[in-house]
């Protein structure tokens, strides 16, 4: 054991360690009105602005429009002429462990899920780590934004959104505490194939541990309905004060089922106890068997899977792909994230997959911008590019969807101009200097 702890320290040391892999410095806050003039706007609501101009001030978007119909002040402000690229609304990534989890293989660097089953009030934020070296890499693909989320079963905690560029975490803070996640548990295992499971599940559980831990839930979910009509409590219970806010609709509660029967199941019981916002996460197959349910209940569903084997050996080998516009069809709102934190930098990707199987570039857009946006509750403040909203702004030469053509010139939070370095873009320059120096003679 006390190996191990050496071998992961001098590794992490090893990983943080030099120059060369510093995090970028966080921008300033806005001091002086942006305009972005000449670019084609993607607003996020499905329009399409040619030859367009985004004005902000002070982290606020001032106009969203043609270039001629502006009246405002170029003179005082910094013009950025953006003819020729693509002007979209910053991402958002829900359902992540980002900035939770370092090193997935090094235990000391993981920090998504606490001891025991019940423990809605473990706060994901106060694990987050801004300084994290995966962040760069993820927003320079044009995410701005994040839910990050505790891991576990039934209650593992409660999740928060944070943007993506902070000096910590009271700073990162875009929305503190959102929801609550809750991991139904299965009646019997139901491993995806690959090998991919769902936070929450719990493979091999039996018919009496299925009992005992619904139980658990009732229990804990009676004596909070209790809890939440005693207006001033004489002994506060943490546990039970996490989860008032899903019975007034201050929290969401985003709920982990990995079967058709434990869909219907975990939003039938959340619904019994008065919860106001339910959104499934981890949806695939299982939930498209219900579809109608989901539809009836108003049930927005985030979809993690895309680039992954289908759930069933009989299934559609496109199936993943297809998702996405399939739900849309139905009228379900539907958001898109990436399973594993590491690579959430390919979510423009997943989304940009998602066109070549029956969704327009435009609403491919909104599911990692709008859709999510609404699904997260923060659409009244970003998501799109509307007046009034935060300048959370991503500006590429190429389609942001497309892995051939991304490339992010400028990304905006609250208005601040934020660096695109990463380490991966270090060690490229690093090696491409000692190549250089090389030439031909090696």
């Amino acid at each position: 054991m006390k190996k191990r702890l050496i071998y992961a320290i001098i590794l992490i040391s090893a990983y943080l360690s030099g120059a060369e892999a510093q995090n970028p410095v966080v921008a300033p806050v806005q001091v002086k009105q942006v305009i972005l003039s000449g670019g084609t706007i993607h607003t996020g609501t499905g329009d399409i602005i040619e030859n367009g101009l985004v004005a902000f001030s002070s982290g606020k978007i001032l106009y969203v429009g043609k270039d001629v119909d502006f009246k405002g002040d170029r003179t005082n402000s910094e013009v950025i002429d953006v003819t020729g690229k693509h002007v979209y609304p910053g991402l958002i990534c829900p359902n992540t462990s980002l900035g939770l989890i370092e090193i997935s293989g090094v235990d000391v660097t993981v920090d998504n899920r606490e001891t025991g089953d019940l423990n809605p009030n473990v706060r994901s934020i106060v694990a987050y780590n801004t300084d994290s070296q995966v962040i760069p890499v993820v927003r320079s693909n044009g995410v701005l934004i994040a839910q990050v989320v505790p891991q576990g079963t039934l209650l593992p905690g409660t999740s928060s959104i944070v943007q993506l560029d902070a000096w910590n975490l009271k700073d990162a803070i875009y929305k503190a505490d959102d929801g609550i996640i809750l991991g139904w548990p299965r009646k019997a295992s139901t491993e995806r194939r690959g090998g991919l499971n769902f936070p929450g599940a719990m493979p091999g559980s039996g018919e009496n541990n299925y009992e005992k831990n619904v139980e658990q839930l009732e229990k804990i979910f009676t004596d909070a309905v209790a809890y939440s009509q005693v207006e001033k409590p004489e002994d506060a219970n943490l546990r039970l004060e996490a989860l008032k806010g899903l019975f007034d609709g201050t929290r969401r509660l985003y709920i982990n089922a990995p079967e058709p029967k434990g869909i219907i199941a975990s939003i039938s019981f959340a619904r019994r106890y008065g919860v106001k916002n339910i959104i499934l996460t981890n949806a695939d197959e299982s939930a498209w068997a219900v579809k109608d349910f989901l539809k009836e209940n108003n049930i927005p569903v985030i979809i993690a899977h895309v680039h992954s084997l289908p759930k069933y050996e009989h299934s559609d080998t496109r199936l993943p792909y297809k998702l996405a516009a399939m739900f849309s069809n139905e009228g379900i709102l539907v958001g898109l994230t990436y399973a594993n934190q590491s690579y959430a930098y390919n979510l423009p990707f997943v989304a940009g997959q998602t066109v070549a199987y029956g969704m327009t570039r435009e609403e491919a857009l909104k599911t990692v911008t709008a859709n999510t946006a609404k699904i997260l509750g923060i659409d009244s403040i970003t998501g799109t590019l509307e007046k009034g909203k935060d300048a959370n702004i991503v500006v590429s030469s190429g389609d942001i969807l497309d892995m051939m053509t991304n490339n992010i010139e400028y990304a905006f939070i609250s208005g601040r101009n934020i660096s695109l370095d990463n380490k991966h873009k270090q060690l490229y320059r690093r090696f491409q200097e000692k190549y250089k120096t090389v030439g031909l003679s090696k």
